[in-house]
């Protein structure tokens, strides 16, 4: 297998940056300058200062003086993104879009006849260049878990191959913070178990690891022996319609968390129509004012499309919430659970994470 993993360098503040003349070189944040604003993507001038995504607008500010915030421009991104998918089919049909601004492409038998994945991804990275002004970095390796390492190793503008006779002696020598499904709180249980790098999870026993991370434990067992089956799938399915918002000030009011959930079941619908999804399971998000995040989830035999069949559920799920002492910061729903197999009987509560999407500004 020959797997390429192509991301964008900055890839938001790049393109403002681009656009205009006058950023460049400056530390730039792109997302909406308002109390309760995060960071979409921000400019490496402005990472210096620890500035990045997903961080709140405010303590950026505080962070980097001197920043300027950008307003985004997504039908722009979504225009290079598409420049992006032609070169890639360039080369092969087999592509995987992880977002606007990465994929994976399996490379293994291309369209150029090219018999190293290297070369690939070098040409790709110039056309990429080329065509839009912009930089991207690659790996390139034989799975999609070391093809994704290796684009982060020497961005930007890099390129990093991770050969099969090497792959255990990289791994070894990684945190464990840079493998792929290890977010903050897992990496915090692993130091707590004595795991610090990719050496010391593979001289953990898998029981151990099923045991304290249930069926990740088997797929951090399989990384941290360079194992990853996952083939590149270049045919999508929609899994899940969902919707957020982040409120300007926090809400604690039965009448306005009433009012905000009526709002965002209204905005989950129209989502819903607009992609023609059916689905069972209904999630609520909830993120309050010390960041703390909760998710309730009920599955029910029938597909949730209209907000009489989401509405009543919805304020269900809220009913066991406590936000009268713990002001609520965000609020989301998003419905899961394609129509494709036997429905349950009856209403099932499960817990599971979804990718919310944010709701447009009012």
């Amino acid at each position: 297998m020959k797997i390429i993993h192509v991301d964008m360098d900055q890839f938001f503040a790049a393109v403002e940056q681009r656009d205009n003349p006058e950023l460049k070189g400056k530390a730039i944040a792109v997302g909406h300058d308002v109390e309760r604003g995060v960071v979409s993507t921000a400019s490496y001038e402005a990472r210096r200062f620890g500035v990045h995504s997903a961080q709140s607008i405010q303590l950026a500010k505080r962070l980097c003086t001197q920043l300027i915030i950008v307003e985004p421009h997504y039908q722009r991104y979504k225009e290079v993104s598409m420049q992006l998918h032609e070169i890639f089919h360039d080369y092969t049909d087999l592509i995987e879009p992880i977002s606007l601004d990465e994929a994976f492409l399996d490379v293994t038998e291309n369209k150029r006849g090219i018999e190293l994945g290297v070369d690939i991804a070098r040409e790709i990275k110039q056309r990429i260049r080329e065509t839009t002004g912009l930089t991207a970095s690659a790996g390139v390796s034989y799975c999609k878990f070391l093809a994704k390492i290796a684009s982060d190793w020497r961005k930007p503008d890099g390129l990093t191959v991770i050969h099969p006779d090497r792959a255990l002696d990289f791994i070894a020598q990684l945190k464990v913070e840079k493998i792929w499904g290890v977010g903050q709180k897992t990496a915090e249980k692993m130091h707590r178990m004595g795991i610090f790098t990719g050496q010391d999870l593979r001289n953990t026993s898998l029981s151990r690891l099923t045991q304290d991370f249930g069926k990740m434990g088997q797929v951090f067992y399989d990384f941290a022996r360079g194992i990853d089956n996952r083939p590149v799938i270049s045919e999508w399915e929609r899994k899940s319609v969902s919707c957020e918002q982040t409120f300007e000030a926090d809400i604690s009011e039965n009448a306005a968390v009433t009012i905000h959930l009526y709002h965002t079941v209204l905005e989950l619908v129209r989502r819903i129509e607009k992609n023609d999804f059916e689905g069972r399971t209904l999630t609520l998000k909830v993120k309050f004012l010390d960041f703390k995040q909760i998710t309730r989830s009920m599955t029910v035999d029938h597909v949730l499309c209209t907000k009489d069949d989401i509405l009543p559920l919805a304020k269900q799920l809220m009913q066991g919430v406590e936000f009268h002492s713990h002001p609520i910061r965000l609020l989301g729903l998003g419905v899961s659970n394609l129509v494709t197999s036997t429905p349950q009987k009856g209403p099932q509560w499960i817990e599971l994470e979804l990718p919310f999407a944010p709701c447009p500004d009012e």
